[in-house]
């Protein structure tokens, strides 16, 4: 048999299928593919913030890595299905908006998984389970910058002395920066942005000058280096 009648013949053989996967070969990439998604979900759950959280991603995430795996099988079972998914997936367009982009590393981890177990690369999905474990602890352990906070004061009284309520802020604030000064209907509105870390004192100290509203505002953002 020549080179030619041994490369047309498996050929054909790809066409009309017959895999070299066993059942129990299968079965045991469905059950990795089955528990790696369930364990993506669990860290998921466990590290996503509250106002991040979404079921439904969850959900995705679980079932994503048991679907990948059922394409890389069907694809290494025939040449045919292999052409067929590519062509598929070319044309399939997701346009669902992600709330939190930390949502597209864990979709992209699920893929990656469902990828690798389809393949049979076990120990390689597990590894991969671990790393990015240990990634995502190691990250979510350094801790934070305290954001910088605004701070509204407004007075109808033309009698305030700000260089005295300028010195009263960086008593109790630092990296005080005054952002903008306005004057209208003869009450002057100055918007401070400031890093504070004595709030209640700062407060009972502005109430001295007998402001028409003080607006202390916060948030949980990112600092900027």
């Amino acid at each position: 048999m020549s080179v030619k009648d041994v490369i047309k013949k498996s050929v054909y053989e790809s066409l009309a299928g017959g895999t070299g996967l066993s059942f129990k070969e299968v079965v045991i990439i469905f059950l990795m593919a089955f528990i790696i998604g369930l364990y993506v979900y669990m860290v998921y759950k466990l590290s996503s913030k509250a106002a991040f959280y979404s079921k439904d991603t969850g959900i995705t995430i679980a079932g994503m890595p048991v679907v990948i795996a059922a394409i890389m099988v069907a694809m290494q079972s025939n040449l045919i299905v292999s052409l067929g998914m590519v062509g598929a997936l070319s044309i399939v367009r997701f346009r669902n908006a992600v709330k939190n982009p930390l949502d597209i590393l864990y979709l992209f981890w699920s893929i990656s998984a469902g990828i690798i177990c389809g393949v049979g690369l076990t120990l390689l999905s597990i590894l991969l389970c671990i790393v990015m474990t240990i990634l995502l602890l190691g990250v979510s352990i350094i801790p934070n910058s305290r954001a910088e906070s605004v701070l509204v004061l407004r007075s109808s009284d033309n009698e305030v002395d700000w260089q005295e309520v300028d010195d009263v802020i960086c008593k109790y604030a630092r990296n005080r920066k005054e952002k903008s000064k306005s004057i209208k209907n003869n009450e002057t509105e100055v918007i401070y942005e400031l890093t504070i870390f004595k709030q209640n004192e700062l407060l009972e100290q502005l109430k001295k000058f007998h402001f028409t509203q003080i607006n202390f505002l916060s948030h949980d953002g990112e600092f900027r280096f």
